[in-house]
C-alpha cells in the first residue's frame, strides 16, 4: 500500500518523461494517419458481422471489470496465504489500471471524439470536438479499455521475465480486450493509441514495482 501511494505520482509523471513522451506523439501521429487515410471507417465497415461482434462483445464487459477484480483477487490471495509476490502484483496491476484509466480519461476530456455510428450511412470517424469536456470521458480517443488492459498486461510482463506462459496470457488478454472494443465501441485508432499508451504505463509501473536484483 505504501509503495502504491508513494510511487503513484512519480509513475504518472514517468509516463511522460524522455522516450515515453515520444510514444505519446507516435500514438497521435498514427491516429492522424488512420483517420485521414480512411482506414478507421474501412475497418468499421469491414467488421459489421453479427457472429464476429457476438464473439467480441464480452471484451467490453471483461475489460470494464477486470481492472478492479484482478487486483482485488490477488490482494486477497496475497494477504490470506500470505504471498509477497501476489501482493506486489496486486498493487502493481491496480496502479497500472488506475493510471491507464486516468491518462485515457484526461485525453478524452480534451479530444471529444464521436463514438461509432449505428449505421453505415455516415462516416463520423474524422469527427472530434477539441476543447474541454465537449465529449465527456466515457467515449472517444484513446480507448480506456485498451489502455488499462495493456497497462496491466505489460506490468505483469515486466514483473515476471521468466514466466513465459504468464506473459503470453497477459498479452493475449490485452489483445482480446483491445480488438474486441475496436469492433464494438471504439474506432481502430482508439485501440492503437490505447495499446501504445497502455504499454508505456505498463513499462513504467512494472519497473517501479520490480524487486531489486
Amino acid at each position: 500500500m505504501k509503495q502504491f501511494l508513494l510511487s503513484l505520482p512519480l509513475n504518472i509523471i514517468g509516463c511522460f518523461k524522455g522516450r515515453m513522451l515520444i510514444w505519446h506523439a507516435v500514438a497521435i501521429i498514427l491516429t492522424f494517419i488512420l483517420v485521414r487515410s480512411g482506414f478507421d471507417w474501412f475497418y468499421f465497415c469491414s467488421t459489421r458481422n453479427h457472429g464476429l461482434l457476438l464473439c467480441m462483445w464480452p471484451a467490453v464487459i471483461i475489460g470494464q471489470f477486470m481492472p478492479l477484480a484482478m487486483p482485488l483477487y490477488l490482494l486477497l490471495i496475497g494477504y490470506a496465504l500470505p504471498n509477497v509476490i501476489a501482493t506486489r502484483t496486486a498493487w502493481a496491476t491496480g496502479q497500472a489500471a488506475l493510471i491507464g484509466w486516468f491518462i485515457a480519461s484526461v485525453y478524452k476530456a480534451f479530444t471529444g471524439r464521436y463514438h461509432l455510428p449505428h449505421s453505415l450511412t455516415m462516416d463520423t470517424s474524422h469527427m472530434f470536438r477539441f476543447g474541454f469536456m465537449r465529449g465527456g470521458i466515457f467515449w472517444g480517443w484513446p480507448s480506456s479499455h485498451t489502455a488499462t488492459a495493456f497497462a496491466m498486461a505489460v506490468t505483469v510482463f515486466t514483473l515476471f521475465p521468466k514466466e513465459s506462459w504468464l506473459r503470453i496470457m497477459a498479452i493475449a488478454y490485452a489483445l482480446y480486450i483491445g480488438t474486441g472494443v475496436s469492433m464494438t465501441i471504439h474506432w481502430f485508432s482508439d485501440f492503437v493509441a490505447g495499446a501504445i499508451i497502455g504499454t508505456v504505463i505498463g513499462i513504467t509501473v512494472g519497473k517501479s514495482f520490480s524487486p531489486s536484483p
